[in-house]
């Protein structure tokens, strides 16, 4: 009975674990479900809305083919069509039925003129000439949709481009195309994973390989059983004690009758049988029926032990998808802190890791820039105050080649992202970042502006942060701020005024009526405005030119306009720019200006003396903590920065 159980234990074993196998290959379904996308209207773009990539549930995988290299990006759908407002695209969208709808969307160029702004005072994208091919025509844009800081992210690739792993959230859309000029790829696919898991597969298999356990117990058990059956087994004689040889005819005839009586064939058979080995014969020769019984055993274990080895390989070779997932339970909500954005809130014009890539991009082309000493390279990425202190550095540093380069601006750790909340052009963003692996790298502080959809962010003002500053708090970066106008009556000096109240303070010190308004550091920083001065008539004094010359200095706002940000206590961070200018010219019509000892003045103008005087000027970038209106706090300088940016001699 115990081998017709064992049968069973094994058919049963066999059968689960090639049903929880089964359940892994020949059973599991597609691992994925796809949607194609038929063109039928070529043009320059394929612009996906959104609501195409999440009709079905999960990551979003998009797979496009054609011949070259392939660009996709995702960005803010009303930012995607304001990029392709001047350009025919095909808009991909889904219909009520759920069918995929393809509309060629025609270029409006009057809508060019006016992305956002409201007052059409966004100039129009230069167009990319045509392709050859002849693949467009003059009513496509043309423009590269490449290296753009309006994509959230980008991806490019020759010939396939594959993008997964993706999760698009509502208004966000995806763009497809070459490089703008010729036609966008028509092989199109958007795919979505789907459930395979098989939570019975593991168990199946770990009930199989358990049930062969048994039946292998009760297959060893029943052999067992069927060998003791047969009874114990009889050793034979034990060896013979050594004897003398007998005379039978010296026996009395009595005995001697006996002996003769005992010598029969079975007797004969027993005495020629050889002897059993003895417990204390190591050397002797086991039985021939104890060899051929153990043989069949060791047979049935070789069979056995491969059996459960292929067994243990399946059984482990389960996934996860493969077991039920009884531990799995949803998280637990954390309270957070509740931030209120107000009514009809606008989007922040960068999302944090838009902001960090595009100031990677920045510091980047800024630093070839410096190293090459292209202004043309600069001018992509630099803008205002910024541009124009390299113009003048780059003049100086070709005159002398021992000026130290500009310090490239970091991008280890970036602290601040504080983007502007609106859907129009132009854009600011203000961020400060630091360096991790340098220290002596002082943190910065700078704002970038986005004209129009087409352009790049460029920096406008830039400073370094002081050790003793100490950052306002700002709203978290996906909620965004608001521009403070020029004439705020909301803060306790407004931005347009900021300028021109400290450029007092540095010229009239304490009798400045805005001396009280600015906080320590601003007014220490004054002061060094001042010894840098009284530094220049110094120096003429100790080359005796006090007599026959004369000193003029004069600090005005820049044509800058301030940048002003909101804060979270409804201050606001201000960036200025402020021009001193410093005039040297002499008291008599025989004495002349010599820039023997001042190379950069010899290096700017050409010439090493004037007889009307020479003109320097160094513009100053700062960015200030304004409180609001009625605070008790005072104006805190956060960065300051110094350039030469001018000398010029007066004709």
């Amino acid at each position: 009975m115990r081998f017709v159980w064992a049968v069973v234990a094994f058919v049963l074993a066999t059968v689960l674990i090639g049903a929880g196998i089964a359940q892994r290959t020949i059973f599991l379904g597609p691992d994925s479900q796809q949607t194609t996308v038929k063109v039928e209207e070529p043009a320059p773009f394929v612009m996906l809305d959104g609501d195409v990539l999440r009709q079905h549930p999960g990551m979003q995988t998009l797979i496009v083919q054609g011949g070259g290299d392939i660009f996709a990006a995702y960005g803010r759908t009303a930012d995607m069509k304001a990029w392709l407002a001047d350009t025919s695209y095909n808009h991909v969208t889904v219909g009520k039925s759920g069918a995929l709808n393809v509309k060629l969307v025609e270029a409006k160029k009057s809508d060019a003129a006016d992305p956002g702004t409201g007052d059409g005072s966004t100039p129009a994208p230069t167009e990319t000439p045509a392709a050859d091919d002849g693949s467009t025509d003059a009513t496509t844009g043309g423009h590269n949709p490449a290296g753009s800081d309006l994509w959230l992210d980008s991806f490019t690739d020759a010939d396939t481009l594959i993008a997964d792993k993706m999760q698009l959230p509502d208004g966000v859309s995806m763009l497809i195309a070459y490089d703008g000029t010729k036609n966008a790829p028509d092989d199109i696919k958007v795919s979505w994973p789907l459930d395979t898991s098989t939570p019975l597969a593991g168990p199946l298999v770990a009930a199989g390989v358990l049930v062969l356990l048994v039946g292998l117990v009760l297959y060893i058990l029943a052999i067992r059983h069927q060998r003791r059956g047969r009874g114990p087994r009889r050793k034979g004689p034990g060896p013979l004690p050594v004897t003398e040889p007998i005379d039978v005819a010296a026996l009395p005839a009595a005995e001697r009758a006996v002996i003769e009586s005992s010598a029969t064939p079975a007797a004969a058979d027993a005495a020629e049988t050889p002897e059993a080995p003895t417990e204390n014969d190591p050397d002797a020769t086991p039985p021939k029926a104890e060899m051929r019984s153990a043989r069949p055993a060791r047979r049935r274990w070789a069979l056995a032990l491969p059996a459960l080895a292929v067994t243990a390989v399946l059984a482990t070779g389960c996934t996860a998808d493969s077991w039920p997932q009884l531990g799995a339970s949803s998280p637990t909500p954390t309270p957070t802190p509740t931030v209120i954005a107000p009514e009809n809130q606008k989007p922040p014009a960068v999302t944090e890791a838009q902001a960090k890539r595009i100031l990677e991009s920045i510091s980047s082309t800024v630093a070839d820039a410096d190293s090459a000493m292209d202004i043309e390279l600069a001018k992509t990425r630099l803008d205002g105050a910024a541009l124009a202190t390299r113009a003048t550095d780059y003049a100086l540093r070709a005159a002398i080649p021992e000026t130290p380069v500009p310090a490239v601006i970091p991008t280890d750790d970036v602290e601040v992202v504080l983007p502007e909340a609106t859907d129009r052009w132009p854009r600011t963003v203000l961020l400060l970042s630091k360096s991790k692996g340098d220290e002596t790298v002082p943190p910065v502080i700078l704002t970038m502006t986005q004209q129009d959809p087409w352009s790049n962010y460029k920096v406008t003002n830039i400073a370094e942060m002081s050790a003793d500053s100490v950052f306002p708090e700002v709203v978290a970066p996906w909620l965004g701020t608001s521009l403070v106008p020029d004439d705020s009556a909301f803060l306790s000096l407004a931005p347009g005024k900021l300028a021109a109240a400290f450029a007092d303070v540095v010229d009239a010190n304490e009798q400045s009526a805005s001396y009280g308004a600015f906080d320590e550091l601003a007014l220490k920083y004054a002061t060094s405005i001042r010894d840098s001065r009284q530094a220049v008539v110094d120096n003429l004094a100790a080359n005796n030119a006090a007599e026959t010359s004369q000193t003029a200095f004069d600090i005005v706002p820049s044509d800058s306009p301030p940048v002003s940000m909101t804060t979270l206590d409804s201050g606001a961070i201000v960036a200025v720019s402020l021009i001193d200018t410093q005039t040297v010219t002499p008291t008599s019509a025989e004495a002349v200006i010599r820039f023997e000892k001042n190379p950069e003045a010899k290096a700017l103008t050409g010439v090493t003396e004037s007889a009307k005087g020479v003109a320097t000027k160094y513009e100053f970038q700062l960015f200030f903590a304004v409180p609001a209106q009625g605070s008790t706090e005072q104006i805190r300088l956060l960065a300051v920065r110094q350039d030469l940016l001018s000398v010029e001699v007066i004709k």
